[in-house]
């Protein structure tokens, strides 16, 4: 999409906040968790609807999104998100302090927050400074953590989570409704890897045990109309867009805004075959998914048979895989046509980590690092 073109979901942002909110009788009050591939516009909602919906009902939401830089602990990144929260309310009186040589902003005579030290030894804790937050602002909060399932790879980030779900249990205790909430703290959690986004939940040791992953809506053909509508108007009268053929363009590319956009600009300034044939929106959509599957073309050709068969064996099973019971080594032997040992399974599953393409969760489980290598194992198996 250009910047220039915006599609709204505000009855999906009014869910949302009402669930994050306690005001949905049937979330209950863990915090919301939505699953949804990658690039199919979860953060885009985060941003043009979850936020201004929340801002509207007189909430301070906080939004942190721990994809951006996966080369820091997300445990420091959620603890820098409440942090830069307090230095925006406090701006005033953090730089008064600050000119004294202090980072420490007092909140009436039951609390005093090291901006500095949050979440660190000797420092005020998460909960203290969601409390600094909610008592500076008069209003409740909501946490939204982007591509959350990314906090399990580090200690640090677990123990965010887990201070995540103490802020909210200590501070929600006795809550009286306000600005239309049930809650003083509200959380919201979205993943691109179900699986991983599921950890958070499964298991009695896990933070939010008990909680629910939702799926994160899908943009359909509202959306593609509305954009259909706003390209056309840019496009010359022979270059016109049908609105099922794109919506179809839309479904090729996995619903993902961004692949379609790039189809219909490459199909805009039409493109020519080398037999000088013009191509058509779904031979664009088509090219567009096949550069993002490229990669794992590339990866699978540097992939021994037995990684091979134990990709497949896992796209197949899903959460159900389990890699050295009887079945799945026979599965093994008779892909690649010779005894399978347990040891030469766990070596196989350690390959595909190192490549990025498997990911080992809680008790021993396994799942793909990006889902849509599933679309792209499928597909390719269909055309073999």
């Amino acid at each position: 999409m250009t910047q220039s073109f915006a599609f709204h979901r505000p009855t999906l942002a009014h869910r949302v906040a009402d669930m994050a909110l306690g005001l949905d009788p049937l979330a209950g009050d863990s915090g919301v968790f939505l699953a949804g591939p990658r690039r199919t516009g979860k953060s885009t909602f985060l941003k043009l609807d979850l936020i201004p919906e929340l801002e509207k009902r007189n909430v301070l939401p906080v939004y942190v999104d721990l994809w951006t830089d996966r080369t820091a602990d997300p445990g420091e990144v959620i603890t820098e998100a409440i942090r830069s929260a307090i230095r925006t309310l406090d701006s005033g009186l953090t730089k008064l302090v600050r000119r004294s040589g202090m980072s420490k902003v007092g909140v009436g005579s039951w609390l005093t927050v090291d901006i500095d030290k949050i979440g660190r030894t000797g420092g005020a804790t998460i909960t203290d400074a969601v409390a600094h937050l909610i008592e500076r602002s008069g209003r409740p909060v909501v946490l939204i953590v982007d591509e959350a399932q990314h906090a399990i790879t580090s200690d640090a980030g677990k123990n965010a989570m887990f201070a995540l779900k103490s802020a909210r249990d200590t501070l929600n205790i006795g809550a009286r409704p306000a600005s239309g909430s049930n809650v003083r703290v509200g959380l919201v959690f979205t993943g691109s890897h179900r699986d991983k986004l599921a950890s958070l939940v499964i298991g009695r040791t896990q933070p939010f045990f008990g909680a629910s992953v939702t799926d994160f809506p899908l943009l359909g053909r509202d959306f593609t109309d509305a954009y259909t509508e706003f390209v056309n108007a840019r496009l010359a009268k022979d270059r016109q867009l049908d609105p099922h053929e794109v919506f179809a363009a839309f479904q090729t590319v996995g619903y993902r805004p961004e692949f379609l956009q790039s189809a219909i600009k490459d199909y805009s300034i039409g493109s020519l075959g080398e037999d000088g044939k013009t191509f058509s929106l779904q031979d664009h959509a088509a090219a567009a998914r096949e550069r993002y599957w490229g990669e794992f073309d590339s990866l699978w050709a540097g992939m021994t048979d037995l990684q091979r068969v134990a990709l497949r064996r896992l796209v197949q099973q899903g959460e159900g895989f389990k890699p050295f019971d009887a079945e799945s080594l026979a599965y093994y032997s008779t892909g690649i046509k010779r005894p399978v040992a347990a040891a030469d399974v766990q070596s196989a599953l350690d390959a595909l980590r190192d490549k990025g393409l498997v990911v080992r969760l809680e008790r021993g489980r396994y799942s793909l690092e990006d889902p849509s290598l599933s679309e792209w194992i499928q597909a390719r198996s269909a055309g073999s």
